[in-house]
C-alpha cells in the first residue's frame, strides 16, 4: 500500500527538514489555516478523510527560558491540545505509525549526566520550564499508554537542543544558539563594542543541527518498533561561554561579552545519553562549526522575513 504520511508542524524547525528528505509525493502537509490542530473536531474530520498511514507529531509551541517562564499556561495547554488530538485521531484512524517528538527539558533539573532514558521521571523538574516537560511527558506516556492497550506502534524520541534554517531568532523568544546569532549580528552590523547575555555562561549544552534530527526521525520511523522513548543527540556538549566564542568568532564580532548574572541559567547541564540511538546504527553527522555557519547563512539570507 503507498505511504501516505502526515507530518504534524511542517513549516516548523524540524517538521520542515522532515518534509525536505522525504519523498513529496507520499506527503500531507497543512498548515495552521488549513487545519486547527487545537480543534478536536477538525483534527477528527481530517484522519477520518485523509487516513494517513504514518504520522510525524514535530508541532509544538516552543520557546527559550524567558517565554516558558513567563508563559506557562499557553505551553502546558497549548502543546497537550495538540498531542492529544493527533495521537488519538491516529489511533481511531488506524495510523499504521507514529512518532511523538519531546524534548530533552523532560529529564529531571539535578539528573545525572549523560541523561539516559531510565532517568525519566526520577526527580524534579527544571521550574523555568517544568510546565512545557510535563506536557511533553504526557505525550510519551500517551503513546506508550495506547500501545499497551490498543497495540499502537506509536514511538517517541527525545531531541537535544536543536538549531538550523527556519529556527525561531527573536530576541526574546527564541533558544540560546539562534539568540545568540541574532545579537552577535547586530551588534557588528551597529559598530556595538559589548554584548549582554544572560546568565554566567558556565551551563553546558548539547546542540543537533536540525538536519541531523530530521534524518534520525525517519531513522526510526524505518527501524525502531518499541515501547519507551529514544534519545536524540551528538553525546557531546560546550559551555555557554564556548557557545559564545563560537558564535562570536563565525560572525565576526570583535567587541566584549557581558554576562548578566542577575539573569537565570537553567539546568547546570543537559547531555544525552545517545548509546541506544547509536547501537541501532544512527549517528549525528554536521559539526558544530558548519552547523552554526550554515544557520547564520540561512539568517542572513532571510533576514528581513525574521521576527525581531
Amino acid at each position: 500500500m503507498t505511504k501516505k504520511i502526515y507530518i504534524a508542524g511542517h513549516r516548523g524547525l524540524v517538521g520542515s527538514s522532515i518534509t525536505k528528505q522525504l519523498n513529496k509525493n507520499q506527503l500531507l502537509l497543512k498548515t495552521r489555516q488549513e487545519l486547527n490542530l487545537h480543534s478536536q473536531n477538525s483534527v477528527k474530520d481530517f484522519f477520518e478523510k485523509e487516513k494517513p498511514t504514518q504520522v510525524y507529531l514535530a508541532a509544538a509551541k516552543v520557546g527559550g527560558i524567558l517565554a516558558n517562564k513567563t508563559q506557562k499556561a499557553d505551553f502546558i495547554y497549548e502543546n497537550l491540545m495538540v498531542q492529544n488530538n493527533v495521537i488519538h485521531n491516529a489511533y481511531k484512524s488506524g495510523v499504521d505509525k507514529l512518532l511523538f517528538l519531546g524534548s530533552s527539558c523532560i529529564y529531571p533539573k539535578n539528573c545525572p549526566q549523560p541523561m539516559s532514558e531510565t532517568d525519566l521521571l526520577t526527580g524534579k523538574l527544571e521550574e523555568t520550564n517544568d510546565a512545557y516537560a510535563i506536557a511533553k511527558i504526557a505525550g510519551i506516556v500517551m503513546c506508550d499508554s495506547y500501545r499497551d492497550q490498543y497495540d499502537c506502534n506509536f514511538i517517541s524520541c527525545m531531541p537535544t537542543n536543536l538549531y538550523g534554517p527556519k529556527d525561531n531568532f527573536h530576541l526574546k523568544n527564541s533558544h540560546v544558539l539562534p539568540a545568540m546569532i541574532h545579537k552577535f549580528h547586530l551588534a557588528k552590523t551597529q559598530n556595538e563594542n559589548k554584548v549582554t547575555l544572560w546568565g554566567t555562561g558556565s551551563p553546558m549544552r548539547e546542540f543537533l543541527y536540525v538536519d541531523d534530527m530530521a534524518e534520525a526521525c525517519i531513522f526510526l520511523m524505518e527501524n525502531y518498533n518499541e515501547k519507551g522513548l529514544v534519545n536524540i543527540g551528538t553525546g557531546q556538549d560546550v559551555t555557554i561561554k564556548e557557545l559564545a566564542d563560537f558564535i562570536r568568532e563565525i560572525i565576526g564580532f570583535t567587541g566584549e561579552i557581558i554576562w548578566d548574572t542577575s539573569k537565570p541559567d537553567g539546568t547546570a547541564r543537559k547531555l544525552l545519553n545517545v548509546d541506544k540511538i547509536n547501537k541501532l546504527g544512527w549517528k549525528a553527522k554536521t559539526s558544530l562549526q558548519e552547523g552554526i555557519e550554515k544557520s547564520y547563512q540561512w539568517f542572513l539570507s532571510n533576514y528581513q522575513n525574521i521576527k525581531k
